[in-house]
């Protein structure tokens, strides 16, 4: 052996150590005989199988005599070569396996051991698990907070001890690998722990009981002991063909609390000609391997880097914690596939409790907000799929004439009903382990396309009296195209409804001089709405106006659909959180001025920025509600659905559909680090909106030119200051129409008095000019000719403005 040993000759190898324990068993020297045997076996042999069945049948007699010669039940069970056991792919699943389908009745697919682990999808669990406890705990995550992993590998986190519930299973998959030519049968096979009893609920300073363990249990199977902290199961028979690897999972079942330390596996080892033979009398033995699992290399020290060093690895030393409650999610009468982007469709969800401890405190968490379900509250499912399919998800009123809008105000509790797919459980009894649990589903739904909706807002240049003192009003245009090329059997779409939620704007009415109010849209065809919008009054407010919305709904069909309540409000709200928490992901949403700013005050190029900003941000959010008829199945279905989209900015088209991300271009490397980039001034765009202004005026006006050949008409110009900070105007009316076209069409007219004005406005200042516009004939004529050219008042070295002029200012003069 001194001679052949560490060579490669492994035939010689084997030869001597099969003499070796033959002559030692002779020689009544049985340690060293099962030592030589089991050489034989833990090595990679290259004995044929005939060769390999003689070794294992050798080594197993001489191992059955050893242990019959060893003083019984004192000691603790022999250490056995086969199978070989990888103990890094050893896998810990706490909990009952999955439910399965019941008929129509779907279940959550929460996490299981059939699973692949995704690191990728277990990290977003994480993260909304961190989301939904820290709303839980007003903003913040507790300093003890431990993720839920109800399924442990050598890629998880395996620093901290692992929660199980008592009287919930813990399930052990142990890989096995039989590395012979020769066919394995395991017997009676089960895992060996040790366990501390310990109460939690008392002082946290309270240690643990006395251990308990099963090995004796284990041992002699004949006589088995009785246990009342962890129930056992026992694998009658484990077959393991010829160099295969094959995977037990193994169970425990807790009835105390305390903590557990799952040792590793006990069983009879035997061997089979084949898997319909039996285990030869005489050739089975009896004992164990253990688990022995280590952690990840440590590498954040300098000792730690120049040493092999590992971290501890706990996924086999669970702690057992109280009873708690065990929710299971079941969705049916038909929960959706298939969606067209947009649509709103009622689910049924069943939650059930099936432990004996009460629930509390049912959140729900979306990795999606926008695209989330939405909790409609506690209602009798139908008794049947059909019974639901014409059931709208809207509540509607019949609308009252004259005026087709209605408001409603939604706060801080709207917008914290967050609805969707994975849950977190409380127990009512609160433990000092274990505060919650989540159940986590994946509903995957193909969408097909819908409609694509095309938002812009205007500023309105009418006046009207009762939008005196509130802001004034702006022309919100609503392109709304069908893009659906009959997909999912769609015919057409009908625009039934636009609604708005804001909290400074609402929607008043929609102005299309149509007949037809229901828009209705067949493939690849658009559709154009125009509506006025006006600021909210001030009694539509509370003290808390900033934290308050009001939506405005503008019904084009024969119902009139509340879009305050769910399923509209509910995710127009996620949305704003959605859109809130990327603006804290990108570095928060920049800030305006919030006071005046008088003459001669220092103002930064940031601040200047806020307030420039501030004058054309709108914040105006438009609901389009659609209704779609599809035949499936040789029968018509109506469809019903909604796009969001929100307006920020004047004069800037918004779009439900996302753009698609263009490839990122190469770009060079840069080595040396660059000054940070100075503050970008306003553009000369988003400083023409410092000012509006409205010509009051009638639509028409008679003149007797015959009598009188001069006619002087009225008209008022209202300046309003948009921003936050003082602003000085020049109002310049020599302006005239010049081109040949608009001389044709609108006609020359003459501003009468002062022809230049020069003012200062306040902070959101409104003033008004007194003007006399003379007329020589009749005719159409545009008034909407004054240059209006503003600066911030504090912002000497700027240069004035020309402002923003929406559209023209139409009179009509009649000969009398």
């Amino acid at each position: 052996m001194q001679v052949y040993k560490g060579k490669g000759w492994s035939l010689a190898e084997d030869h001597i150590n099969f003499t070796i324990g033959r002559q030692s068993y002779t020689l009544r020297q049985p340690d060293n005989a099962v030592a030589a045997f089991r050489h034989i076996l833990i090595n990679d042999s290259k004995q044929a199988a005939s060769q390999q069945g003689a070794f294992l049948r050798e080594y197993l007699y001489v191992y059955k005599q050893n242990v019959s010669q060893s003083s019984p039940a004192e000691g603790a069970l022999p250490q056995l070569p086969l199978p070989c056991i990888q103990s890094s792919a050893t896998r810990v699943f706490f909990g009952h396996d999955r439910r399965l389908a019941e008929g129509e009745k779907q279940a959550a697919t929460h996490v299981s051991l059939d699973q692949e682990y995704d690191r990728d999808l277990s990290q977003q669990w994480k993260e909304l698990e961190e989301q939904v406890v820290a709303i839980v705990h007003r903003g913040v995550l507790p300093a003890n907070f431990q993720p839920t992993q109800y399924c442990l590998n050598g890629q998880t986190d395996n620093t901290r001890f692992p929660l199980a519930v008592v009287e919930e299973p813990v399930i052990v998959e142990v890989v096995f690998r039989n590395p012979l030519k020769v066919p394995l049968i395991l017997t009676d096979l089960s895992l060996l722990w040790k366990f501390s009893p310990k109460d939690f609920s008392r002082a946290q300073g309270e240690e643990a009981g006395e251990s308990v363990s099963n090995e004796k249990e284990a041992r002699d199977l004949e006589a088995p002991l009785k246990n009342d902290f962890i129930s056992t199961e026992v694998i009658s028979e484990f077959f393991m063909s010829l160099e295969e690897t094959k995977v037990a999972r193994l169970k425990l079942l807790p009835h105390q609390t305390g903590e557990l330390h799952i040792l590793g596996v006990v069983y009879n080892l035997g061997t089979a000609a084949s898997a319909g033979e039996g285990v030869g009398e005489g050739l089975t033995v009896r004992g164990r391997q253990d688990l022995e699992i280590q952690g990840p290399r440590l590498n954040g020290t300098k000792e730690e880097k120049t040493s092999v060093q590992h971290g501890p690895d706990r996924r086999l030393d669970p702690i057992i914690t109280p009873p708690m409650p065990l929710l299971e999610v079941v969705f049916f009468i038909n929960f959706p596939t298939g969606l067209l982007c947009g649509e709103i469709r009622k689910a049924y969800v069943e939650f059930a409790n099936v432990s004996a401890v009460a629930l509390t405190g049912l959140r729900v968490v979306s990795r999606r907000p926008s695209s989330s379900p939405s909790a409609g509250g506690r209602r009798p499912h139908p008794l049947s799929p059909t019974a639901s399919e014409n059931c709208s998800a809207y509540k509607t009123v019949v609308p009252a004439p004259p005026s087709s809008c209605r408001c409603g105000c939604g706060g801080p509790t709207a917008r914290a009903c967050t609805r969707s797919t994975s849950c977190s459980t409380t127990s009512a009894e609160k433990t000092s382990k274990l505060s919650h649990r989540v159940l986590c589903h994946t509903a995957v739904i193909c969408a097909s396309r819908s409609l694509s909706v095309r938002a812009t807002a205007r500023r309105s240049n009418t006046f009207q009296e009762q939008e005196d003192g509130h802001g004034g009003s702006m022309l919100v245009f609503v392109d709304v195209e069908n893009v659906n090329t009959s997909e999912a059997g769609v015919r057409e779409f009908h625009v039934v409804q636009v609604s708005s939620s804001s909290k400074q704007w609402r929607l008043q009415k929609c102005i299309n001089p149509s007949k037809d109010k229901d828009s209705k849209l067949t493939s690849r065809q658009r559709g154009k709405l125009c509506f006025r919008a006006t600021k909210c009054r001030t009694v539509e407010a509370t003290s808390n106006a900033q934290e308050k919305y009001t939506f405005a709904d503008v019904n084009l069909g024969n119902e009139q659909i509340i879009s305050a309540t769910t399923p509209c409000a509910d995710f127009f709200f996620r949305r704003c959180l959605s859109a809130e928490a990327k603006k804290k992901g990108a570095g928060g949403a920049h800030g305006g001025l919030g006071h005046s700013r008088g003459a001669g005050a220092d103002t930064s190029a940031e601040d200047l920025a806020g307030v420039v900003r501030k004058c054309s941000e709108v914040d105006l959010n438009v609901i389009v509600l659609w209704k779609a008829y599809v035949v499936e199945d040789n029968k018509q279905l109506i469809l019903e659905g909604q796009l969001h989209v929100a307006l920020q900015t004047i004069g800037k088209e918004v779009c439900s559909l996302t753009p698609k991300e263009e490839a990122q271009e190469m770009v060079l490397l840069k080595f040396r680090p660059e000054h940070p980039p100075p503050l970008a001034r306003p553009s000369m765009e988003q400083l023409s909106y410092l000012i509006k202004t409205n010509l009051h005026y009638p639509e028409s006006y008679s003149h007797p030119f015959p009598q009188r050949s001069l006619c002087m008409v009225p008209v008022t110009l209202r300046l309003s200051n948009c921003s936050l900070a003082q602003v000085d105007v020049i109002i310049d009316l020599r302006h005239k129409a010049t081109s040949p076209e608009s001389l044709e069409v609108h006609g020359s007219f003459t501003w009468l008095g002062q022809t230049q004005y020069k003012l200062r406005l306040r902070a959101q200042e409104i003033q008004r000019l007194q003007l006399k516009a003379c007329f020589i004939h009749a005719g159409v004529y545009n008034l909407g000719t004054p240059r209006v050219f503003a600066k911030l008042s504090d912002q000497g070295s700027m240069c004035e403005t020309s402002q923003q002029n929406s559209m023209p200012a139409l009179i009509i003069i009649n000969s009398v």
